[in-house]
């Protein structure tokens, strides 16, 4: 379609992976944004990027759901040609609750779409982008949390698991393919102004806790961005296997 650089970005219509999606476009790269549900969220990226001069489409896919990734990917394959980059930045949460509170259909699907839905598609983009699979290269960035240090007690045991599960990931892939020419790194962020915190019940999370950090702020989407594109870019060629906290000094 296009010798641009593309990159791949799960959960892209709203929040940081809109604003990951943007940044990227900005940077001339080709977009495809995976979204699950909010064709109207996804495709309102999708063209504000095109609008602007850039290249971005859209594909819907459940990334927990092995028979749909391999089909967004074979998608892919036929609308980009090639992948440099995959953003693993689909995640989701669930109400506030203390440990003694959860349930097993909860725990399930937050390690399913937290955890599964990034080896799925890490798998997807190896095969691609390894020289040992004919691939050229390419880079990894999975997005985790701040949480995944924190614990998040008595709010969100079971995201935070999660979130180590993927820092786990990205540290054991990247020695795991460093020789076959892929980078994998990943970025935590911390108290970000995102619609997330209304999905766990407290809309106004953020302000409520931003004095705890040194930095005495929430952050923006948009620095979560940058963070992200410094790491799938070659400002960042030495580095693999690192998380970067983005989370105003905690």
């Amino acid at each position: 379609m296009t010798n641009k650089k593309t990159v791949l970005i799960t959960g892209g219509s709203r929040g940081i992976g809109a604003a990951t999606a943007k940044k990227f476009a900005a940077q001339d790269y080709l977009v495809c944004i995976n979204y699950k549900e909010n064709e109207s969220a996804a495709m309102a990226v999708v063209d504000e990027i095109n609008a602007s001069g850039g290249q971005a489409l859209a594909l819907k896919a459940d990334v927990s759901i092995e028979t749909e990734v391999v089909e967004m990917f074979r998608q892919v394959d036929t609308h980009l040609g090639h992948l440099d980059v995959l953003v693993n930045n689909v995640g989701i949460l669930r109400q506030q609750s203390r440990l003694t509170e959860l349930d097993a259909e909860r725990i399930n699907h937050i390690l399913t779409t937290n955890v599964t839905s990034f080896f799925l598609c890490c798998r997807e983009a190896v095969k691609r982008m390894s020289t040992k699979h004919g691939g050229l290269g390419g880079t990894i960035v999975n997005v985790s949390s701040g949480a995944a240090k924190t614990g998040s007690p008595n709010e969100y045991i079971d995201y935070a698991a999660s979130k180590g599960a993927v820092d786990t990931l990205t540290r054991g892939l990247a020695t795991e393919v460093a020789a076959e020419g892929i980078r994998v790194n990943g970025v935590r962020p911390g108290l970000i102004y995102t619609d997330m915190h209304a999905d766990g019940g407290e809309p106004e999370r953020v302000d409520r806790l931003k004095t705890n950090l040194p930095l005495k702020r929430g952050g923006t989407p948009e620095e979560v961005a940058d963070a992200i594109y410094f790491l799938a870019s070659n400002q960042s060629s030495f580095t693999t296997g690192h998380n970067l906290d983005v989370s105003g000094g905690l």
